[in-house]
C-alpha cells in the first residue's frame, strides 16, 4: 500500500477513534459509576470500569500517533516513545482480558446463577481486576528490556519513528515475547469467550425468557464476541506471522488500527444494546419510554368469572429481568 494512502487511512482512523470513543466511554464511565453507587458494583460494574478506563487511556494517547503519522515524524522526547508504547500496549490487552471477564460473568450469571450470587463480591472483583493489569503489565515489562536503552526509536533518511524498526537484537526478545501474548492474552481469553457466549446462547435459547428478552442477551454476546474478533485479530495475527517469518512484518502497523475500533464499538454494545442503555440514554434521545420503562399489565382470568384483571407484568417477570440485568455489558 502506498504510504501517502496508508497514512491518510491512518489519520482518518485515529480521528473517529478520539471523536467516538472519548463522549461515548465518558458516558459509559459514569453511567456505570451511577449504578454502582445505586446498586452497589456488581462483578460486572467492576469489569466494564475497567474496560472503560482501559479506552480512555488507548484515547488519550491517539493525538500523540495522529501527530507522529501527520508530521512523518517523531517530535516528542526519545523517552516518551516507550512510555506511550506501553500505555497503548495496556490499553490493547487489557481490554482483551476485561471482555473476557465479562463473558465469563455472563456465563456463570445464567448457569449458575445461585452459586455464582454467593460470589458477586466487590472485593473479589477487585482482586481479579488488579490481577488482569498485572499480568498484562509484566508482560509489557519484559518488552521494555529489549529497547537495550535505544527507547526504541529509529532514525531511517533523516526521519525519526517510534517503534517502527528493530534490531535483530531487539526482534530476538520480542519476537517470541509477541507470540507468548497473542497466544495467552489473546487465543485463550478468545477460546475462552467463544466458549462462555456459545453457552450464553444455547442456555438463553432454551430458557422461559421472552422473545425479546432472549434477543436482547444474545444480541449483547454475540456483539461482544464479534467485536473481540474483528478488533484483536488482525493485529495478534501479526505477531504470529512475525515469529513464524522471524521478522517485523511490514502490515502490523495497519493491523493496530483494527485494535482501536474496540474504543468505540464496546461502548455501543454496552449503552445501545443493553437495556440500561436503552431504558435510559436511548429514551431520553427518543423522548419517549423505551420497551422496558413502561409498565404493563398482563390479563389474566379469575376463577368463576370470565373478567380479564389487570395483574403487573413486573411480578411475572422477575427472572426475565434478572437474567437480563446480569447481561448488560
Amino acid at each position: 500500500m502506498n504510504n501517502l494512502v496508508k497514512d491518510c487511512l491512518a489519520i482518518v482512523i485515529y480521528s473517529v477513534t478520539f471523536l467516538l470513543g472519548l463522549p461515548s466511554n465518558i458516558l459509559v464511565f459514569f453511567v456505570y459509576v451511577r449504578k454502582a453507587r445505586k446498586r452497589g458494583a456488581t462483578p460486572n460494574v467492576v469489569y466494564a470500569l475497567n474496560l472503560c478506563v482501559a479506552n480512555l487511556v488507548l484515547v488519550a494517547w491517539i493525538p500523540v500517533k495522529a501527530f507522529e503519522v501527520l508530521l512523518n515524524n517523531w517530535k516528542l522526547p526519545a523517552l516518551v516513545c516507550p512510555i506511550f508504547n506501553f500505555f497503548l500496549f495496556s490499553s490493547v490487552y487489557g481490554s482483551c482480558l476485561f471482555i473476557t471477564a465479562v463473558t465469563v460473568g455472563r456465563y456463570l450469571s445464567i448457569a449458575f446463577p445461585f452459586i455464582y450470587k454467593m460470589y458477586r463480591r466487590t472485593k473479589i472483583s477487585c482482586f481479579f481486576s488488579v490481577a488482569l493489569w498485572v499480568i498484562v503489565w509484566v508482560h509489557l515489562s519484559i518488552g521494555l528490556v529489549a529497547e537495550g536503552g535505544a527507547n526504541f526509536i529509529s532514525v531511517e533518511n533523516d526521519i525519526v519513528a517510534c517503534y517502527d524498526s528493530f534490531n535483530d537484537t531487539q526482534l530476538d526478545v520480542l519476537l517470541p515475547l509477541r507470540l507468548e501474548m497473542a497466544i495467552g492474552l489473546f487465543i485463550l481469553p478468545l477460546i475462552i469467550t467463544s466458549f462462555c457466549t456459545l453457552r450464553c446462547v444455547v442456555l438463553v435459547w432454551r430458557s422461559n425468557l421472552r422473545p425479546l428478552g432472549k434477543k436482547r442477551v444474545l444480541t449483547v454476546a454475540l456483539s461482544t464476541l464479534a467485536v473481540f474478533v474483528v478488533c484483536y485479530a488482525p493485529y495478534n495475527t501479526s505477531h504470529i506471522v512475525g515469529f513464524i517469518l522471524d521478522a517485523n512484518v511490514e502490515w502490523r502497523s495497519l493491523a493496530i488500527l483494527t485494535s482501536l475500533f474496540n474504543v468505540f464499538l464496546e461502548p455501543a454494545v454496552m449503552l445501545l444494546l443493553s437495556p440500561a442503555g436503552s431504558r435510559g440514554i436511548m429514551g431520553r434521545i427518543c423522548g419517549r419510554q423505551s420497551h422496558f420503562s413502561r409498565i404493563k399489565r398482563i390479563p389474566r382470568k379469575s376463577v368463576g368469572k370470565n373478567k380479564a384483571v389487570n395483574v403487573p407484568e413486573k411480578q411475572t417477570e422477575d427472572g426475565e429481568r434478572e437474567a437480563i440485568e446480569n447481561n448488560q455489558v
